[in-house]
């Protein structure tokens, strides 16, 4: 069923397209990409070709890796600490340690060690097609002088880090280093050259600060000796002015005080000894003969043997005084006898007690005068007390002076030890190799590349062309863009010779091409053209049932976009249908439908319009199809032909042609030159609104469209014009010729 054409006010609005959803977006990528497909193929394929084509053209190139580790195990050669310090291997020390091997020191040291600057390829052209342009390029902007040996140098320097990789594995303490050259044992050479810089330049760097601490160290144990000197001067001076002695580490008058309390002690201990004896002893003297214990106390053999006789002639006297009488002689003579040996006793004891008392005299004596001696030796003490403060700090400072000397002596000695064998933390644990196989190019990642680049900027200018394309191109365009239906959508037609040219058309045979396509749905009624009218024939006739819908007028927005090939295939299609129809001419300012079909003609509508000449003396007959043509007239004069079509005779004319044809059909002048379009409105049917494909701008055919609503509510459709089939397969693939042409390959087809 017909499509009842939408309000004029879709057409007067902006288009907004509505949220699509996420199966509607694909396909509308899939879609952008099959309408763009052979430009998406030829950009990838350039690509392609491109990286191919690089790919033959780069010279190869090799890359050889040598791996360097920073041993935190360090061999102590001699035990002991560094002179300058040993600083923990840290993270920030490893990458300070790869800055290094990027550093201009390292590099240059293998371009001289190397002699670089004499290989070509550092210091000539950068190798390959391109490297060749450039070097030449660069010969064209020179002057001419030899370069000297820093800018070679230079030049050198520049394409070695160019081509040097450095880099720390992960989170260990190992550096990898690689370098790339056309030459795959100088890779590995280079590589190699590069980790032995880099060990001597730490050795050398070693030595050259460890050199530096040992003059250093130098000058300082000099001063520190003099320093040292003039400390212990400054004690010996100061214990000479102040009679201090040393002795085994102590001042004399300490050790004197010592002895003397010492002896003091002693003495003290002497003298109560003596005074313990000489009051013994005057309690001895109290008794007449003293006790036994007494004797032996005092071990004195005189008064053991007399206090033994006295014992003796005791028990004597008591035996014979009991035997014989107290008054007997031999009693009397033995008490006689015994008060001698008592008086004997007593002087013993008396002689004893003497020289006791004088051990006791002499004990106090000695006490007294040591008494006398310590408290000299105390008042010299307090005198020297002060001194000794101020000694102990010139001791102090002698110390120190000596310690400071001997321990920067003892680190001299390291420092040249270490200074004969420096040893650094970094070690190579695998040399660079020859490599085999090249690093550069890559051939899959540079065509994968290629490819992956080559789609991305294919997507990138399909959709860059499908937002610039501001064309009609489908039917939906039509509708979303106008608010109108699509009729037909009709193929671009390639002009070709008639073997016979129809004499309506022709006064006389002219070799002009565009006959046959006036005539081409007579000439070839199987084609897709033809099929196409048939479409829109088709739309009339549907259309007739909701109005009549006998005069149709045929325009489109500018000149060359096909109205009159269409107005005329279209009135062939109906009259060779058996319909009684006529072609009029109404283009007024452009009649190029009556100089293609009646070049001869001396009268046409605007005779008829101004009742010159009547209508069956300027009408023609096509023989073959019946067709009648009214041409246009004598135009060239008429400067208002606007006027002329919106005529009350123009209106009576097309009631005439109305009674007398089934269909008539009217060529128009287009919209955007002219204004002829819109005054005849007033008596025409429905309007066919021709737009060529591909070309015709959108905005145009909606701005005119806007400003003529008379048009748009008798607008029939639009017919989209001068399509490439082709082209046309890849927007809509639905309308597609394939299978329009397999059901009439049997019938002989004709694009």
């Amino acid at each position: 069923m017909l499509q009842v054409n939408k309000p004029s006010s879709e057409i007067n609005r902006d288009y907004s397209e509505a949220e699509s959803s996420p199966a509607q977006t694909l396909t509308s990528y899939v879609e952008i990409i099959r309408r763009q497909f052979p430009t998406i193929v030829a950009i990838v394929s350039a690509c392609v070709i491109l990286a191919v084509l690089y790919l033959f053209t780069a010279a190869p190139q090799f890359t050889s890796t040598a791996s360097m580790v920073i041993d935190t195990r360090k061999v102590q050669l001699f035990q002991q600490q560094s002179v300058l310090g040993d600083i923990a291997v840290d993270s920030a020390t490893v990458e300070t340690q790869v800055e290094i091997l990027k550093s201009e020191n390292i590099s240059l040291a293998v371009i001289r060690d190397l002699h670089l600057i004499d290989d070509p390829e550092f210091t000539g052209a950068g190798g390959g097609a391109l490297g060749a342009v450039l070097d030449f390029v660069g010969s064209l902007f020179s002057d001419g002088h030899a370069p000297s040996e820093f800018e070679q140098t230079r030049k050198a320097l520049e394409r070695f880090e160019k081509n040097r990789t450095i880099k720390r594995l992960g989170l260990t303490y190992v550096m990898e280093i690689g370098y790339t050259s056309k030459d795959p044992r100088k890779a590995a050479q280079i590589a190699n050259a590069i980790a032995d810089a880099y060990i001597v330049d730490q050795l050398e760097a070693k030595y050259q600060a460890t050199r530096r601490a040992s003059v250093w160290l130098q000058d300082r144990i000099k001063e520190l000796r003099t320093q040292a000197s003039a400390a212990q001067r400054a004690v010996v001076d100061f214990k000479t002015a102040n009679n201090i002695v040393d002795t085994g580490g102590r001042l004399m008058n300490e050790q004197q005080l010592a002895e003397v309390n010492s002896q003091l002690v002693l003495a003290h201990a002497s003298t109560a000894e003596a005074r313990a004896r000489l009051d013994r002893m005057n309690n001895m003297l109290k008794q007449d003969i003293p006790d036994a214990n007494v004797a032996d106390a005092l071990k004195n053999d005189t008064i053991v043997k007399l206090r033994a006789q006295y014992v003796d002639m005791a028990s004597k006297e008591s035996i014979w005084s009991t035997k014989y009488g107290h008054d007997h002689l031999a009693a009397v003579n033995l008490r006689s006898q015994m008060a001698e040996i008592k008086k004997n006793i007593q002087d013993e004891l008396k002689r004893i007690q003497e020289s006791y008392k004088s051990e006791y005299d002499i004990a106090v004596t000695r006490e007294e005068a040591i008494k006398s001696s310590l408290a000299n030796a105390v008042s010299e003490s307090q005198l020297t007390n002060q001194a000794q403060v101020q000694l102990r700090e010139l001791e102090s400072n002698a110390q120190s002076y000596q310690a400071m000397y001997d321990n920067f002596l003892q680190r001299y000695m390291e420092s040249v030890q270490q200074q004969s064998f420096p040893i650094t933390e970094a070690r190579v644990i695998s040399a660079a190799t020859t490599p085999l196989i090249k690093s550069y190019p890559k051939s899959l990642i540079i065509v994968g590349a290629a490819l992956f680049g080559g789609l991305l900027l294919s997507f990138g200018v399909a959709m860059a062309r499908e937002l610039t394309d501001k064309v009609f191109r489908t039917t939906s365009q039509v509708e979303e863009q106008l608010g109108t239906n699509c009729i037909a959508i009709l193929p671009a037609l390639a002009a070709t010779g008639s073997a016979a040219p129809s004499p309506i058309r022709f006064g006389k045979k002219k070799s002009n091409p565009e006959p046959d396509l006036l005539r081409y749905v007579v000439d070839n009624p199987l084609s897709r053209f033809s099929e196409a009218v048939r479409s829109l024939k088709v739309a009339i006739d549907l259309n007739s049932i909701v109005r009549e819908n006998r005069v149709l007028a045929v325009t489109s927005t500018l000149p060359n976009e096909g109205k009159s090939t269409l107005s005329t295939n279209l009135a062939q299609l109906i009259a060779h249908g058996g319909a009684r129809v006529i072609l009029v001419d109404a283009d007024l300012r452009n009649p190029s439908l009556s100089r293609a079909l009646r070049p001869d003609a001396k009268g046409g509508l605007v005779d008829l319009v101004a009742h010159k000449a009547v209508l069956e003396d300027l009408v023609s007959l096509d023989p073959q199809t019946g067709l009648a043509v009214l041409p246009a007239g004598i135009t060239s004069k008429l400067l208002h032909t606007n006027e002329v079509l919106a005529s009350k005779p123009m209106r009576d004319l097309v009631a005439l042609l109305r009674s007398k044809y089934d269909y008539v059909v009217l060529d128009m002048p287009p919209m955007a030159p002219v204004v002829d379009v819109r005054v005849t409105s007033s008596f025409v049917d429905s309007f066919v609104f021709v737009v060529e494909w591909g070309k015709t701008k959108i905005d145009v055919v909606r701005h005119n469209l806007r400003g003529a609503p008379e048009i748009q509510d008798k607008l029939l459709g639009v017919v989209l014009n001068k399509a490439d089939t082709k082209l046309l397969a890849r927007y809509e693939s639905y309308h597609g010729r394939y299978y329009y042409q397999k059901y009439y390959a049997r019938y002989g087809y004709v694009e």
